[in-house]
């Protein structure tokens, strides 16, 4: 896991992270800061164990610290964070000796982490995708009324 722990310390990777910190001052509804990368981390290797899926836990950590790292671009640009975030990671990823196989994947599953059609996937994408929907805690969130998810799309119970 030292390639995880390098990503962490990246230095492109801790200044979009503050550019997320600074987009999201006043945001009420689910932020996209570290909690919630390691939220989702930790669910889609909970996932991958339960399901036998046999995707490593290094590219299930590395694509879910890297998930939703475009996000200031979303805020500032109007570009869908998936593919802000896909077109940000392999830059990171190269400098933490990630293979250009290796940061493929975990860009497809970066891409693909919104995409429904995944939800029922046995891969990396599948994983993140299923993670970082169960990471969120509507059941709880005072900001519940006022978010624009479906009602259908909402966590109203803990699920694994």
């Amino acid at each position: 896991m030292e390639r995880i722990n390098d990503i962490l310390e990246n230095k492109i990777y801790r200044s979009y992270l503050r550019e997320i910190e600074e987009c999201e001052r006043t945001r009420v509804f689910c932020r996209h800061n570290m909690a919630h990368f390691l939220d989702v981390a930790r669910i889609a290797q909970l996932l991958n164990l339960e399901e036998a899926a046999g995707v490593s836990k290094e590219l299930i950590y590395a694509a879910a610290l890297l998930h939703d790292i475009g996000r200031h671009l979303q805020y500032r640009e109007g570009i869908p964070h998936e593919c802000a975030s896909a077109q940000l990671a392999p830059e990171i990823l190269q400098q933490c000796g990630f293979s250009a196989a290796e940061t493929a994947e975990i860009q497809e599953a970066i891409r693909q982490h919104r995409n429904v059609s995944m939800q029922e996937e046995q891969s990396l994408a599948g994983l993140i995708y299923r993670a970082d929907k169960l990471s969120r805690s509507c059941f709880v969130c005072p900001a519940e009324p006022q978010c624009d998810w479906k009602r259908e799309k909402k966590n109203w119970r803990i699920v694994l």
